[in-house]
């Protein structure tokens, strides 16, 4: 099983034992939503696709195993590298380079490294996906534009 599949092993766990239906579905729809729109982004930018797919199924996961979004960057990344840590089939520098993507995703409005980007912008994507119909967040507004840009979609 490759690495992927494991972190979705576990992901898949967490969002199973969550007791509301609606939050657990929405979890499902936004973890894999953002991590298929990382791989997407990160293979355009010529970033690790891998560590992209595996940092966005993992940027919201503490969010969705507490239920708590206060802090969610910042916890989620402390999260983010005990989960890592406890599969020990990823390298210190692969731990660091996720858990920083995932620390600094609710940035929406600063510019961090290339992949770093790809998170934040796998999330708005994500958000301005779900339902077409729905407003973009204003603070959203600027990076979504610029990723339609980027994939032609103007």
């Amino acid at each position: 099983m490759n690495r992927i599949e494991k972190v979705r092993e576990y992901v898949d766990t967490v969002l199973l034992h969550m007791s509301d239906p609606t939050e657990r579905r929405c979890g499902y729809l936004h973890l894999y939503g953002v991590s298929q729109a990382c791989t997407l982004i990160a293979s355009k930018r010529r970033e690790n696709t891998e560590l992209a797919t595996i940092a966005g199924m993992l940027h919201d996961i503490y969010s969705y195993s507490t239920m708590d979004t206060k802090d969610h960057a910042h916890k989620g990344a402390a999260m983010a590298r005990e989960i890592l840590s406890s599969l020990q089939i990823f390298t210190d520098d692969e731990i660091v380079t996720i858990c920083n993507a995932i620390y600094n995703h609710s940035s929406k409005g600063s510019k961090h490294s290339p992949f770093d980007e790809v998170i934040i912008d796998a999330d708005v994507l994500q958000h301005c996906l779900y339902n077409p119909l729905f407003n973009v967040a204003e603070h959203e507004k600027q990076r979504y534009e610029a990723l339609k840009s980027e994939f032609g979609l103007m």
